[in-house]
């Protein structure tokens, strides 16, 4: 008898149509996006310079950009919401100084870490009120806000700069399991604010009141304390970041880092959420904020001007906008017809 051989499979055109949909459906999504384009510059710019996949490269990705990450989260249901914020830079900044000087008179510091959280959120609820109930645009109040907080800080701290920290203060500086203590902290806030998002009567008002404030009013929700919880929980984002940005080093600078704001608020524009309100995701934030923060170090190893990290969160910013308000009046066209 002779043996026949069975016929090939054949698996490999089975397998690139997998692949081919897979990315088709990543594509789909921002969250998606994002991840393709770190996988992307990673490959691209560690081919030109290994150094970028160096350990010390990516604990600065992570690590020291997880603040912004972290006040992302918060930004991103404002805007959903339908609001902005533009002062939390100059807030973060002026937290930070308040936790280093808390830390050095004396208060233990526990007592350091918890006093941002309680200011920040304080300041939330009352940004939320002037906006909600005094019916003042979110955008005016914060730019006002961002100017006062930015006038004190050099009034009152100038070039300031807070040393002598007590050795326990470096809450950013610990190594649990050999992984920053930022990383940790970005990481399961985006989880628990995904999964509340998701899943929380309170988070789907925040997506009604920035998609159609009158309709979501008539529905039964209440506009005004929407509002006002929204920035509230993004007050305390706020103090957490300013908690991280305080303990990662020795000494805190009395100045905040320049376009502090833009780039939380990049982050969370380019992660998905709607300029205009209503949709977006605090996964594709922290996303965004660890996309942005790859960039900078790709341009230093690769020896462009760390000033064109302005010229490209300009352009992210303006490509993402564009997209959106084609996506909906695609979305206006199809709902017509």
């Amino acid at each position: 008898m002779t043996a026949t051989t069975p016929p090939a499979i054949a698996t490999t055109p089975n397998a690139m149509n997998s692949w081919f949909r897979a990315i088709r459906r990543m594509l789909a999504t921002q969250e998606g996006v994002l991840a393709l384009s770190l996988v992307g510059l990673t490959i691209i710019v560690s081919a030109i310079n290994p150094r970028f996949l160096a350990p010390e490269n990516l604990s600065d990705i992570f690590q020291f950009n997880a603040y912004i990450a972290v006040a992302a989260i918060g930004m991103s249901m404002v805007i959903i919401s339908g609001n902005i914020d533009i002062s939390v830079g100059p807030l973060i900044s002026a937290l930070a100084i308040l936790c280093g000087t808390v830390a050095t008179s004396g208060f233990p510091v526990w007592v350091a870490w918890i006093v941002p959280l309680i200011v920040g959120v304080l300041v939330g609820v009352f940004n939320g009120i002037v906006v909600a109930y005094l019916r003042i645009p979110a955008i005016v109040l914060t730019l006002g806000l961002h100017s006062v907080i930015r006038g004190l800080l050099v009034i009152l701290a100038g070039s300031k700069v807070i040393s002598d920290l007590p050795p326990d203060f470096g809450l950013a500086q610990l190594t649990p399991l050999g992984i920053p203590m930022p990383i940790y902290f970005m990481v399961v806030l985006t989880i628990i604010a995904a999964i509340w998002m998701r899943y929380s009567a309170r988070a789907r008002a925040i997506y009604a009141v920035g998609g159609n404030a009158e309709a979501a009013r008539l529905s039964g929700i209440n506009v005004q304390r929407t509002i006002v919880f929204t920035f509230m929980i993004n007050g305390l984002m706020v103090g957490i970041s300013s908690v991280l940005l305080a303990t990662q080093f020795s000494q805190i600078q009395a100045t905040p880092p320049p376009g502090l704001e833009l780039f939380i608020i990049t982050a969370a524009v380019v992660g998905g959420v709607s300029i205009l309100g209503g949709t977006g995701t605090v996964i594709g934030a922290t996303l965004a904020a660890i996309l942005m923060s790859a960039i900078r170090v790709a341009m230093i190893l690769i020896n462009v001007s760390p000033f064109w990290l302005q010229a490209v969160t300009g352009v992210l910013i303006l490509v993402t906008v564009l997209a959106d308000i084609l996506r909906r009046r695609r979305q206006s066209r199809s709902i017509r017809a």
